[in-house]
């Protein structure tokens, strides 16, 4: 990691979107990094509620040892299986009464999954961390902001700055970890990167505060929003209107 690039984007990150909380970046290692490095991690079924550590300044690892989620295993590369029922448990349920019914049919759950294949984590860990405490040996592959709606809007508009494509910004249906790691690697892999917008999952929304989703972006495309920052619209008049807002 360019440590230049750290200190660049903390600067322009306070001038531009005062007050906004700094975004988590993720990374996978081989390495088992020293115990007290390490943020303590809360124990809770839904992995979302694990970034509160690495919120706070913490380092989190996270692996299929201590991922207690089986979405949360699948959707970081650590594990391919799903419960047998999974297409009755997304929709109406085995006995129609306790599926979640985030869809309609479980023929629907079918056709969904076929856009999340299962992938192999690039590393034995994925290590997540708040921007300011990166260090010159790691490795970022997503940017993830835990953000408000003005901040969004000033996300929004940046990645769409030097793009033709009115969908720079997606919104796929997903768990809130696949909209917040799953995608925007998958989106790492395309000839032209764009921002996932998420954290719609109702199941993980009791996990991150009101008013707050979240904007997932391929560390490389985030590298080149940062580079128009000082050129768009945040340097304008209607800009300064938002975020004159921002820190009060």
């Amino acid at each position: 990691m360019n440590l230049q690039i750290r200190d660049q984007f903390l600067k322009m990150w306070e001038h531009y979107f005062p007050g906004a909380d700094l975004p988590l970046v993720f990374m996978y290692t081989d390495e088992e990094l020293p115990e007290q490095e390490l943020g303590e991690m809360c124990g809770d079924h839904c992995m979302i509620s694990e970034l509160n550590s690495a919120l706070q300044g913490k380092t989190l690892q996270l692996g299929k040892a201590n991922i207690r989620c089986a979405g949360g295993r699948r959707y970081s590369g650590f594990s391919s299986w799903l419960r047998p029922d999974f297409r009755n448990f997304l929709s109406h349920g085995s006995t129609l009464k306790d599926g979640e019914r985030y869809k309609k049919e479980p023929d629907l759950v079918d056709e969904v999954l076929e856009y999340y294949p299962p992938f192999e984590a690039p590393g034995k860990n994925l290590v997540c961390k708040r921007w300011d405490t990166l260090d010159e040996g790691d490795d970022p592959k997503i940017v993830c902001f835990l953000a408000t709606p003005d901040v969004l809007s000033g996300l929004f508009t940046l990645a769409n700055y030097d793009s033709h494509d009115i969908n720079a910004v997606v919104a796929p249906f997903g768990s809130g970890c696949a909209s917040i790691l799953y995608q925007p690697l998958r989106e790492s892999q395309s000839k032209r990167p764009r921002a996932v917008l998420g954290m719609f999952d109702v199941s993980a929304r009791p996990s991150v505060p009101p008013n707050t989703l979240s904007f997932s972006v391929p560390f490389e495309r985030f590298i080149e929003m940062l580079e128009n920052f000082e050129d768009s619209f945040l340097i304008t008049d209607s800009w300064n209107s938002v975020r004159s807002r921002l820190s009060k």
